[in-house]
């Protein structure tokens, strides 16, 4: 699957790690289970490591760890599975996670924007052609009412912004 970073298809610098097998001489993505019961010594490593979380877990039990993460991948099951959204605005607004937030799984076209919108910076794409279309996709909107940390205002925030004190 096409790996998409800002726009951009890029090759995955992280090796997925067997939870069962040492790490690489290279970034590291482990399992949920394998940071929670080895998070000291993972972190540890000589390059960065990144978990997969599935997304009926709580993202809270990251936070011990959430500022040496170099990447967190958010799985969707299912298209209409939206726990990771939810999962992405806490890691993102409430964690205050910057390293690299990844959507796997199931990740489609038309849920482009909004995950973007919601924290993502990464996309783990099912197709090639919907690498060549996330660009076009995330500049299908120019406005949004809705708040998010993607940093956008609103227009009612652009408003009460521009107003003279």
């Amino acid at each position: 699957m096409p790996l998409v970073k800002t726009g951009v298809v890029i090759a995955d610098p992280f090796v997925t790690v067997a939870d069962d097998a040492a790490l690489p001489d290279a970034p590291a993505l482990v399992s949920a289970a394998r940071l929670l019961a080895e998070g000291e010594a993972l972190l540890a490593h000589a390059h960065p490591v990144g978990v997969i979380w599935p997304n009926n877990k709580d993202v809270l039990e990251l936070a011990p760890f959430i500022g040496r993460l170099a990447l967190v991948a958010l799985v969707f099951p299912k298209f209409r599975d939206g726990r990771a959204y939810t999962q992405a605005r806490l890691l993102r607004e409430r964690l205050g996670f910057t390293g690299e937030l990844r959507a796997t799984g199931n990740v489609l076209r038309d849920q482009f924007l909004l995950m973007v919108r919601c924290g993502f910076d990464a996309l783990d794409v099912a197709k090639d052609s919907d690498a060549a279309a996330v660009e076009k996709e995330l500049h299908s909107y120019s406005v949004f009412y809705q708040p998010t940390g993607d940093g956008r205002p609103t227009p009612l925030r652009a408003r009460l912004g521009a107003r003279p004190a």
